[in-house]
């Protein structure tokens, strides 16, 4: 009987440590959207494990849906939950643009817990699975002329933790990072946020920008230098800083940066330039082609791709199919969350990137 008894407490802890065995290589594939209720319907749903709507904003500080367009839209994306049981529906405030008003709306007790209770309130009132926080950035600068201060980051700190008390541990609870040096080590008390939030989403692209007068890999999965961001390069940052693997979640891009008036020195690579508008990864295509005057090239350190057209002097820098493989690898070596993008609309209705992200979720 004792033999039994041990025989079936080997096999429970065996199950147990299995599930969790199972839960650690789940790789979930996050999209943020910010279509309409109709558009969403073109794209392959049953691959994704979270849609993240983007974007809403503060007013008055509170939680607001801006009009009768999004109201359909949230209202609709969390319909598709019925057909995916596996789908979380998740409200974003903020953006790039979108949060002028946080560092104030934040700096007081009352102004969090009243923006607490109005996250409350929708995700109640909308059926949505929480909250993703995108204020870029709290205690450093963001878009030109938003007010940032040093207080932000203890208020940052305490805004999560009165979201979570308020949501309970039935909401979804994350929040989008710089993936660059300055964001990491300035921002957020890492020690103080992880344990509250369930993943923290790491905005690994944009790492050379609009702002840069010189080109480079906006969205490379590895420096090729000691100075360079990388996404790895944040990864590893914050695994030192006792985030655990699981709540990462690193990002692809499914645009460009482009810059024009680049010498054909080093195929435009690293060299000086002017940022133009870049293109959606559903026109690449159509607009990085030989018959254009584009030549590809991918760096195999950074696993990194670029175009470079000599005839316009136009130099282009994003995530291909190749090289969002390499990141969802990587998600898979490292045993982190999952992989998130900007954003669904830019990418194909068929055999895309979210596709090619799903394979590598789903290959043996």
């Amino acid at each position: 009987m004792k033999h039994i008894t041990l025989i079936a407490l080997f096999l429970m802890c065996f199950g147990i440590s299995n599930t969790y065995a199972q839960k650690s290589k789940k790789m979930d594939i996050i999209a943020y959207y910010t279509g309409d209720s109709k558009l969403i319907d073109e794209y392959e749903v049953g691959k994704l494990n979270q849609i993240i709507f983007s974007f809403l904003h503060l007013k008055d500080g509170k939680l607001t849906v801006d009009s009768e367009k999004d109201s359909i839209t949230i209202k609709h994306l969390v319909s598709l939950k019925a057909k995916n049981p596996q789908l979380k529906i998740i409200l974003s405030l903020g953006g790039w643009g979108g949060c002028e008003p946080c560092s104030a709306a934040f700096s007081t007790a009352e102004g969090r817990l009243k923006f607490a209770k109005s996250v409350k309130e929708i995700s109640d009132s909308y059926k949505a699975d929480g909250l993703d926080l995108d204020w870029e950035y709290p205690a450093i600068e963001g878009l030109p002329g938003h007010l940032f201060q040093a207080v932000d980051k203890p208020n940052f700190t305490e805004l999560v933790k009165i979201l979570r008390s308020t949501l309970g541990k039935k909401y979804e609870l994350s929040f989008a990072a710089g993936g660059f040096q300055k964001y990491l080590d300035e921002s957020i008390d890492w020690k103080a946020v992880t344990p509250l939030v369930n993943r923290i989403n790491i905005m690994s692209y944009d790492l050379v920008n609009g702002y840069s007068k010189v080109t480079g890999h906006h969205t490379p999965l590895y420096s090729t230098n000691p100075n360079q961001e990388s996404t790895n390069r944040a990864v590893e940052y914050l695994l030192k800083q006792g985030v655990p693997s699981e709540k990462l979640v690193i990002g692809g891009a499914f645009y460009s940066r482009t810059w024009k008036n680049v010498e054909n020195i080093n195929n435009g690579l690293y060299q000086p330039g002017e940022h133009i508008e870049g293109v959606n990864f559903k026109n690449f295509a159509s607009t990085y082609t030989e018959a254009n005057g584009w030549k590809y090239f991918y760096d195999e350190k950074a696993q990194a791709p670029y175009w470079y057209n000599a005839a316009t002097k136009t130099f282009a820098t994003s995530d291909d199919l190749k090289s969002i493989k390499a990141k969802a690898e990587y998600v898979k070596a490292k045993k982190l969350g999952g992989i998130m993008f900007w954003e669904l609309t830019l990418d194909s209705f068929r055999d895309g990137m979210v596709n090619e992200i799903y394979k590598v979720k789903t290959a043996k």
